[in-house]
């Protein structure tokens, strides 16, 4: 198969192109170059798609401009460069897939949501690029899948990624916890029995992308794991990559909140920790998923990845999430004589 996947440098992109290199098909990866080269063997194309008309100029002169089997768009939070791309590769693909989010659902809160549950009014125009507005990105997802499905949705795929792990995340998140685990001690992490938990694995998601537009899979679909709980995947990641005087200290959420600690992500954060208004973005009925081929390693594999690139971009490194050495000292300090 001829396949065109919009990106290709960065994470999940980046491992669609390696999956579909892996299966053996013909890959022409369109980027701006800022990010690093993608994946050797894949074709490259330079474009900027945030410059009106850059992605038609950049693909007017390739060899395989006249079509392609397959498109995979990964655009982040831009409606606009979805439509571009319609308007330029529309007739050109006999297959379409968009990775879209579960931002993209109105009710964070609704625990074992289905693709049918209502989605978020949708954002036509280009977003603040630097916004971290989860439901910005949702509504530019919707956006972006309407206009998916007006153009292409007899032949288009439309996957609802969920909390993607392993090598190549550039959040920290996931990682944090395998390089955190892997150091020893005495570790803070949330004491929230019962909170939901959903993680998958970038080469899983990637494959399974890839072998959907293989057969043309199309429809909608929430691209996560299997159900379980938060404390039963950091148990995963301890046992597959923690010292062995590891020892787990689970701090009730007050006390965290009193230590000014973070949900989910970013600076001074315990990554992946949720308030129960947000539950139902980590506890998807993926039945339907797993039906149309969707598959999952264990978690503790996604754990020696991420530990594997923790080590290679180096672990004294500034973090984008997580809790510094100081930072947890403290949190322990307050729990002990709490």
């Amino acid at each position: 198969m001829r396949i065109l996947v919009l990106g290709g440098t960065v994470f999940l992109s980046r491992a669609i192109a390696e999956a579909a290199l892996a299966a053996g098909h013909v890959v022409t990866c369109v980027s701006r170059g800022v990010s690093g080269a993608p994946p050797p063997g894949a074709a490259t194309v330079k474009a900027d798609r945030s410059d009106p008309g850059a992605l038609a100029a950049a693909l007017a002169g390739e060899p395989s401009a006249r079509g392609f089997d397959a498109v995979i768009d990964v655009a982040t939070m831009s409606a606009p460069w979805v439509r571009e791309a319609l308007g330029v590769l529309a007739d050109r693909a006999a297959h379409w897939t968009f990775v879209s989010s579960i931002n993209a659902y109105a009710d964070p809160s609704l625990r074992g949501g289905t693709v049918d549950q209502p989605t978020l009014a949708p954002l036509h125009e280009q977003p603040d690029p630097d916004s971290d507005d989860p439901d910005v990105y949702g509504a530019a997802k919707v956006a972006s899948e309407q206009a998916v499905r007006a153009r292409v949705g007899d032949r288009a795929l439309i996957v609802r990624g969920g909390l993607i792990c392993g090598a190549g995340d550039l959040s920290d998140r996931f990682g944090y916890w395998a390089e955190r685990f892997a150091r020893g001690g005495r570790a803070v992490v949330p004491d929230v029995p019962g909170h939901p938990m959903q993680i998958i694995d970038v080469r899983d998601l990637a494959e399974w992308i890839v072998r959907s537009a293989e057969t043309g899979a199309t429809g909608v679909f929430d691209g996560t794991g299997s159900r379980s709980t938060l404390s039963r995947v950091l148990e995963q990641v301890a046992d597959a990559v923690g010292a062995t005087d590891l020892d787990l200290v689970r701090v009730p959420p007050e006390t965290l909140v009193s230590e000014d600690v973070a949900i989910w992500a970013g600076p001074r954060s315990l990554p992946l920790w949720l308030p129960e208004s947000h539950w139902g973005i980590a506890d998807r009925d993926v039945t339907a998923s797993f039906a149309a081929g969707l598959g999952t390693r264990p978690v503790g594999e996604t754990a020696r990845a991420a530990l594997e690139r923790e080590r290679e971009l180096g672990t004294a490194r500034d973090r984008r999430s997580g809790l510094t050495a100081d930072e947890e000292r403290a949190v322990l300090r307050a729990h002990t004589t709490g």
